[in-house]
């Protein structure tokens, strides 16, 4: 029941820690690089992870157009924003990225820019906010099917490479969040099997695709969403299918 999640959290922490390691290589060994390499190592990071938020968009755009019924998608986006702000969830994860860091302060390896509040919060809204992560650990939970989280995998291991080596050590921390939810939704899918049907799942990936948009534009910069904070739209069809 839990391969899948077990298999990608292994994927991002793995990735997370080549990151690093590339990071602190070229730290270390920038005088035998050719003259301004650094400085192309910086626009190819950066470069990189706009390609990276391009694809995160378009998975969004690919997994919003799954939907079927627009009224639950709107209902459970606006009832959605009100319980994940009037609860702060995104003030409550940057709590918790801000403990990690203040507990491992003394083992910062990244590139010194990020604090592992930000990779851990960044990273793990990335991991687990999004179409593949809820639809593959319900799979998961349902039928044993692995296929969707192990595509995740590739995905989420080279995403971790990038986000390791300009994140720092709190990439490897969102392997431990992506393990929790994603086994957390696979056990509970395995008691909620009647309830999560065809249309359930359909619109759970559409509004969790919604989200993923909301994600890469904050990754591009273009925008500031607390995305954290919609985070409980995803689960809304499940009720709300019920009864309408």
């Amino acid at each position: 029941m839990l391969t899948g999640s077990i298999i990608n959290a292994l994927a991002i922490l793995a990735g997370s820690m080549a990151g690093m390691l590339l990071t602190w290589l070229a730290k270390h060994f920038s005088a035998l690089l050719p003259t301004g390499s650094a400085r192309l190592g910086e626009r190819l990071q950066t470069i990189i992870m706009q390609g990276v938020a391009l694809c995160v968009m378009y998975l969004g755009i690919s997994g919003s157009l799954k939907g079927q019924n627009s009224l639950i998608t709107i209902l459970s986006m606006v009832a959605g924003a009100v319980i994940g702000e009037l609860l702060d969830l995104d003030k409550r994860m940057r709590a918790l990225g801000d403990w990690v860091q203040k507990k491992t302060e003394r083992l910062a390896l990244g590139s010194g820019g990020a604090s592992i509040s930000e990779g851990f919060v960044t990273a793990s809204l990335l991991f687990c906010v999004g179409a593949m992560a809820i639809v593959g650990a319900l799979q998961d939970g349902l039928t044993g099917d692995h296929s969707t989280l192990f595509a995740k995998s590739l995905l989420d291991g080279i995403s971790s490479i990038v986000f390791g080596a300009s994140l720092g050590l709190g990439v490897c921390f969102s392997a431990v969040a992506v393990l929790l939810y994603q086994g957390a939704i696979a056990i509970l899918a395995s008691f909620l099997a009647p309830f999560l049907g065809d249309a359930v799942i359909a619109e759970m990936t559409c509004v969790g695709s919604l989200l993923i948009v909301a994600l890469s534009l904050n990754m591009l910069g273009l925008t500031k969403i607390k995305v954290m904070n919609l985070v409980p739209a995803i689960f809304l069809p499940i009720l709300l299918c019920m009864i309408m």
